[in-house]
């Protein structure tokens, strides 16, 4: 199976760069300059969601990485539209309204652990899954919420692709993180 390193470098440069493959590590920018894109790419990226912090602020964490930001808020939409549809099953409309808080903590504990297992743990994504609880425009959607959440997730990644790879590099990988190269330990010719 070809990796993910090997499937970028196959392609044309000019899109693998804005996929964030580079032959070598990038040059690391100044802080100014890491300060200026950070507005940036944050400026636009609130625009369009509310992971801008991870994705824009912390581009190299695990936690902003395209799996993390585009599984860990559609597992999450998941499983708040699940279990929220599970409570709505109460014998009357009453019931389900005075139990939504507990549709809420639910949801969000449970994608927590969905994100941990698939190994796509995004924060900003436990308010994902509390909003069909506790929003009744989010309700309202119902399964619906499922696109509008990948649209905005895709949004913010498109952000972040066009901004952060003018000087920088994003992501830092698509998958999974580069293995790392085991450490010998120092064997010491002392006698």
């Amino acid at each position: 199976m070809i990796s993910e390193k090997e499937f970028l470098a196959r392609l044309p440069r000019s899109i693998s760069h804005w996929l964030g493959y580079r032959e070598t590590a990038p040059k690391p920018p100044s802080k100014y300059l890491v300060h200026f894109w950070s507005f940036i790419a944050a400026f636009c990226g609130l625009c369009v969601g509310a992971s801008a912090v991870l994705v824009y602020g912390a581009i190299e964490a695990p936690l902003a990485q395209p799996r993390a930001l585009i599984g860990g808020h559609f597992l999450s939409a998941l499983v708040g539209i699940c279990i929220t549809k599970l409570f709505s099953l109460m014998p009357d409309e009453e019931r389900f309204n005075s139990l939504r808080w507990l549709a809420a903590s639910l949801s969000s504990a449970v994608a927590i652990v969905v994100m941990q297992i698939t190994e796509t743990t995004h924060p900003p994504a436990g308010a994902t899954a509390l909003l069909p609880a506790v929003d009744e425009a989010v309700w309202e959607l119902s399964w619906y919420y499922l696109p509008v959440v990948l649209l905005s997730s895709a949004m913010l990644l498109a952000v972040a692709l066009i901004v952060y790879n003018i000087q920088r590099r994003y992501p830092v990988f698509w998958i999974s993180p580069p293995a790392a190269k085991p450490v010998l330990p120092q064997v010491s010719n002392s006698k």
